[in-house]
């Protein structure tokens, strides 16, 4: 969390203020979210992937009431409904919506887009996203992770993405370090943030 925090102050001389950490819930891998959200340092944001869950509207409000009271934003991951509805911070895209992003934007929102490569991340930044989230860093236990591309391959997509990046992707206390000189402007993690 240090990490990010110092990675953040860096990027806010550079970009419009985002959040330094973006915790992405998953409903394997970070069953008990309200308790990792209690523990995320001012200034952070859930980003909220219901998978179709059944109880998303009420999750989702119970995350809303944690972030208010803790200083946090709330993006809901893949459904602006959703994010309208309970009057979150935002929306984050998976890769294949983030054309929308421009569309989907309303005022004082944040909108963030999954990236897996650096076309990926020029075009999610062109179709209006605030940041794109570059994913995988390093070896990750997530079943949709791909090969990890490490913090060099990481650094040159950051200088030709043309807008602010985020890192995701077996993010932990040691490998957060090495991301320092890449130029991000922030760190996104999953299972380092559970309690």
């Amino acid at each position: 969390m240090r990490t990010a925090q110092a990675i953040g102050r860096a990027a806010a001389r550079r970009n419009p203020p985002l959040p330094p950490l973006l915790f992405f819930t998953d409903p394997e891998r970070t069953p008990d979210i309200e308790a990792a959200a209690r523990r995320l340092p001012r200034g952070s944001a859930i980003v909220y992937r219901n998978f179709g869950a059944p109880d998303a509207e009420a999750r989702a409000r119970s995350l809303l009431a944690i972030a208010r009271r803790r200083g946090l934003l709330l993006l809901i991951g893949a459904d602006a409904g959703l994010a309208a509805k309970v009057e979150a911070d935002g929306v984050h895209l998976p890769e294949r919506l983030a054309h929308r992003a421009r569309r989907l934007k309303r005022p004082g929102w944040i909108v963030t887009a999954a990236a897996h490569s650096p076309l990926a991340a020029r075009r999610g930044l062109a179709a209006g996203a605030d940041a794109v989230v570059v994913s995988a860093i390093f070896s990750s236990s997530s079943p949709s992770a791909g090969p990890p591309i490490g913090p060099l391959r990481l650094a040159r997509i950051v200088r030709a993405a043309g807008g602010p990046v985020y890192a995701l992707g077996g993010i932990n206390d040691k490998t957060a370090r090495r991301l320092m000189p890449a130029g991000l402007v922030g760190l996104a993690a999953v299972e380092a943030l559970r309690t």
